[in-house]
């Protein structure tokens, strides 16, 4: 209950005008967009919010230029400590929880899509293939608007072999077993020159799931980004999901905290998190370490971009 006070607090601050982005004296800094990595158009828009498309796990608000082709590279290894990590492990190094390989696409200045394919991590999937669609319905601005919103849509499918026991999820009785979906909104507002928050309130449902669960799940997420300088930012990451603590005794809380560089070109992203998929079909319903237990890991994350027909 005081996770979800806290949440609805936040969100309160994000979107009440009053706190809309404060003029900077730009008398006092020469080059002020090199600055705050913020870029001044006719618009008035405030640029910058987050830098990526995503944040650890989930969307950002961001959203890819028209014609800009993004190729990502996400990566997570092993638990770095508890039963499964250590120095035999090589704290982690020696394992692979996932990897996701991804194409995506700009359409619009408002609109992208994306299709990627992961590994997987075995709980209870593997071989997922998945495709999404975002949309950016509110920019912010130094006056007006005071925060940016996007929309998205996501839809995930495992093409694994089905295991012969038929009380296993990844039984798939029919093949619309295999597919899994979410629906999130992302709210978002940069205050000042360095700090970002962000909430993204999400759905999941999956078509197939066992006994002790449930097919639709609600959470609420939220996000912070510091900007340490330009091209360097702390983040932080949570998702909490929604449900009866009896229904879904084994599922945790996904955390996670990363350091991200912004470079010509690309922005990676260096995550420890206690989730091993990625998606939110993965990590919303489906993280169940703890980091009480050392069950974190290391990640990252880069995208590359390249401009298509400009």
């Amino acid at each position: 209950m005081t996770k979800l006070l806290l949440f609805t607090c936040l969100f309160c601050v994000i979107i009440n005008p009053t706190f809309s982005q404060q003029e900077i004296d730009t008398t006092e800094i020469d080059d002020i967009d090199s600055y705050t990595g913020e870029e001044d158009d006719s618009d008035g828009l405030i640029e910058g919010t987050f830098n990526s498309t995503r944040v650890i796990n989930g969307h950002s608000t961001e959203v890819l230029e028209k014609k800009m082709l993004e190729f990502r590279v996400e990566h997570r290894f092993g638990d770095m400590a508890g039963d499964q990590g250590g120095a035999q492990q090589m704290f982690g190094f020696d394992n692979v929880a996932d990897i996701r390989l991804a194409f995506e696409y700009g359409v619009t200045d408002n609109l992208m899509i994306g299709i990627g394919r992961s590994k997987g991590t075995g709980a209870p999937y593997r071989s997922l293939m998945d495709g999404f669609a975002k949309y950016k319905l509110l920019s912010q601005k130094k006056t007006g608007m005071p925060i940016s919103l996007s929309v998205q849509g996501t839809t995930s499918f495992t093409y694994m072999t089905a295991v012969e026991d038929e009380y296993k999820v990844a039984h798939f009785p029919e093949w619309q077993h295999r597919f899994a979906y979410s629906l999130q909104m992302t709210v978002a507002k940069k205050f000042g020159e360095r700090l970002s928050l962000l909430l993204a309130p999400s759905m999941v449902h999956r078509n197939y799931v066992g006994l002790d669960d449930v097919n639709t799940l609600f959470a609420m997420g939220g996000a912070a980004r510091f900007a340490v300088k330009p091209t360097m930012s702390l983040i932080v990451e949570y998702y909490h999901a929604l449900a009866d603590s009896d229904i879904r005794s084994l599922n945790t809380n996904s955390l996670g905290f990363a350091i991200e560089f912004e470079t010509f070109g690309h922005v990676f992203t260096i995550n420890v998190t206690n989730s091993r998929g990625f998606g939110e079909t993965q990590f919303i319903p489906h993280t169940y370490e703890k980091w009480s237990l050392g069950q974190y890991r290391l990640g990252f994350a880069i995208g590359r971009g390249y401009s298509i027909g400009h």
